[in-house]
């Protein structure tokens, strides 16, 4: 109980101050990583949390299972097709290549590393964190079109990611046990084939369910956000349950539920976005607690090189290629390669190489804490000077070029807990509130 209450005093501490702290770019997730640690088993021992204990793991994949789903519903890509142009590169060209920079990275940097475990670092740290760079996307000074390309960019990679890790971490976890290509194939397939089948049957059955409530108005106040978190947790056990992937049947999920039930917006996703802000909160502190005591002893030079390369060259090559024939200028390509950042999706798979064990976990998981640390508080330091050195350059290229592509209007999905007019009236009838 001790850490219940640990970790919601923290919790309340920053709820009270967020404003402040957020216009000075200090965000949650610096501030929970820095308490973690102060309270965590590596000073004060307040919050003694198990780097194998089921409870943590259980509730850090939760948190990610939710953020999957409802950043994939929350995405209309009907109406965004017709502005995918810079999107689509980055999910498309830029991430293969990362994952390819992420091998030979690790082969360069760990001289020992075998090719699969170097494949499997790499799928751990190629998707970028939504909720990490969301000061960004959010700051209306920064192009709309560079904001759109960075928000469906963080929005659908960590997903996309989950088959590669799936597989590397496979072929890890069978190398380890003497080899068994067949199985490894096997394992993988039924992981992604029963994490698509349970995300789109949950997910379609739960849209279409609340599509024909709604037309009959069955739906009373708050169940519609009930039924919403229970299509996404719902998806996410039974994929679990068959044998396949949480994680992709929540993504999946959450696109077949957008789809079936024409919902993409605050009323029917802002509880399961607060209930997976809550969980990630509470992983983030826990992060903090144990990842940096528990992987100090495993920190080397090469740790830190290759956690480096990989918020720079790794991440920052692969998106200037896949921008090449774009027309955005080199500004605007090292902007986007920056903001990067890794989070969540990178502290589960963590978790998960150490629950199964796969050669030099240590080393992975090492690696893992020490980029993720590094970029929660380089991409938040940087966020305020970065956007406004940015803007200033914008501002005089645009003037000077007003067809250039990065002032293209483009249509920016609406982010996490950002609520349209239309969001803001279901809220206050599901709460009893008048909509006024």
């Amino acid at each position: 109980m001790i850490a219940i209450l640990t970790i919601s005093l923290i919790l309340i501490v920053y709820g009270a101050v967020s404003g402040p702290l957020d216009r000075r770019g200090i965000t949650s997730a610096m501030v929970f990583v820095a308490a973690g640690f102060a309270v965590g088993t590596s000073s004060l021992g307040w919050l003694n949390i198990s780097i194998q204990s089921s409870a943590a793991e259980r509730i850090t994949e939760l948190a990610l299972a939710f953020l999957l789903f409802s950043d994939s519903a929350r995405l209309d890509l009907r109406s965004l097709r017709h502005d995918l142009s810079w999107p689509s590169r980055l999910l498309l060209v830029g991430l293969p290549l990362t994952m390819a920079a992420g091998i030979g990275a690790g082969m360069l940097v760990f001289p020992g590393m075998s090719l699969t475990t170097a494949f499997l670092l790499s799928t751990m740290l190629c998707a970028t964190d939504a909720a990490l760079g969301q000061r960004v996307v959010d700051d209306l000074a920064v192009p709309a079109r560079v904001r759109q390309a960075l928000d469906v960019e963080s929005g659908l990679n960590d997903g996309l990611a989950v088959p590669f890790f799936l597989v590397a971490a496979d072929i890890s976890a069978a190398s380890l046990k003497g080899g068994v290509p067949s199985a490894v194939l096997h394992n993988a397939a039924s992981q992604i084939g029963y994490g698509l089948a349970a995300g789109i049957g949950i997910g379609v059955l739960g849209g279409a369910l609340l599509r024909f409530a709604e037309g009959r108005g069955w739906l009373q106040g708050h169940w519609r956000q009930v039924l919403t978190l229970a299509v996404a947790l719902g998806a996410y056990a039974a994929a679990v349950a068959l044998g396949g992937s949480g994680f992709i049947a929540a993504f999946v999920g959450g696109m077949a539920f957008g789809r079936a039930s024409g919902e993409h917006g605050l009323r029917v996703t802002y509880f399961t976005e607060e209930t997976g802000g809550l969980l990630a909160a509470a992983t983030w502190i826990g992060f903090g607690a144990l990842a940096l005591g528990a992987v100090r002893p495993d920190v080397t030079w090469r740790v830190v090189l290759y956690a480096v390369l990989s918020l720079t060259v790794v991440r920052m090559v692969p998106v200037a290629i896949a921008m090449i024939g774009r027309g955005a200028r080199l500004q605007t390509i090292a902007f986007m390669g920056w903001f990067g950042p890794r989070g969540l999706a990178s502290i589960v798979f963590g978790l998960l190489v150490v629950e199964r064990g796969v050669p030099e976990a240590k080393t992975l998981l090492a690696t893992v804490a020490v980029t993720v640390v590094l970029s929660v508080f380089l991409h938040g330091f940087t966020s305020v000077p970065f956007v406004a050195m940015y803007q200033r350059w914008y501002e005089a290229h645009a003037e000077a070029h007003p067809q250039a592509p990065e002032a293209a209007p483009a249509q920016v999905p609406r982010r996490r807990h950002q609520a349209t007019a239309r969001d803001v009236g279901s809220l206050k009838e599901a709460s009893g509130a008048p909509r006024g």
